[in-house]
């Protein structure tokens, strides 16, 4: 049988806004959790100022690294926005202003004001690309190849994935299970080790705690397969209740 392809994601979060600390990202929960439901994982996180030549190199090298790219961040209407010119720039084609781009601000801003000369910035594109329907501000978002150059905004993100849903190719969603137990991971982590590896196309993680005066740790087990998840899940909680422990299904 042929090893099942595993699809993979990066995300590059762009904005001095989010390396001050002025702004706290939301978008990095959101879009994995999406994108594990296309059955995509998301592999790498990457935040960059607004330096031209740092976001160049980063899409470039995860551009190559994984399935697809996702940006959030610098696609707006001022001077800083410089994710399409980026973007542009790592491809090696030019910028653009895509006619069904503009058509969607003017009608939005039919009734505000008119499509202004910052307005119309959002309008470009990477020359080529296609366009990301944004139901909210009516600037779109962006797709040239495995690129999809989304805005920073997190409701407005969430709708602009809500549009890929479907439309990208991925594999299996990957499934998980959790059980608790209140014993310091240090004690059960050759257990754990075991039991990963009795059962191939599974892992399993150990997120300990302090709780109540008390240590404990949660011990989630992903796998694709359901068969798989839920064989390792059973093997898990007898070698630790064999080990004495207490096992809390769905966790502490």
């Amino acid at each position: 049988m042929a090893e099942e392809k595993i699809w993979t994601a990066a995300l590059l979060v762009i904005g001095d806004e989010i390396l001050s600390g002025r702004t706290q990202d939301r978008n990095v929960a959101a879009i994995a959790t999406w994108l594990n439901l296309q059955g995509i994982r998301l592999s790498e996180v990457r935040v960059v100022p607004d330096v031209m030549e740092r976001i160049v190199a980063a899409v470039n090298a995860l551009r190559a690294d994984y399935d697809y790219l996702f940006t959030t961040g610098g696609i707006g209407p001022t001077h800083d926005d410089i994710t399409v010119d980026a973007v542009a720039a790592a491809l090696g084609v030019a910028v653009t202003v895509h006619p069904g781009a503009r058509a969607m601000l003017e009608r939005h801003y039919e009734t505000r004001g008119g499509l202004t000369d910052a307005r119309l910035r959002m309008a470009r594109v990477p020359e080529g690309a296609d366009l990301i329907d944004n139901p909210i501000s009516g600037a779109p978002g962006i797709r040239f190849g495995n690129i999809f150059i989304l805005a920073g905004v997190p409701h407005i993100a969430a709708q602009m994935l809500e549009g890929l849903s479907g439309r990208i190719e991925g594999g299996r969603p990957l499934l998980s299970e959790t059980l608790g137990c209140w014993v310091p991971e240090s004690e059960v982590a050759e257990l754990l080790e075991a039991a990963e590896k009795a059962h191939p196309g599974t892992q399993i993680g150990s997120y300990p705690f302090f709780r109540d005066g008390r240590v404990g740790a949660n011990f989630v087990i992903r796998s694709p397969d359901p068969a798989r998840l839920a064989a390792c899940l059973a093997d898990l909680a007898a070698r630790l209740e064999a080990a004495g422990r207490e096992v809390r299904h769905g966790g502490i």
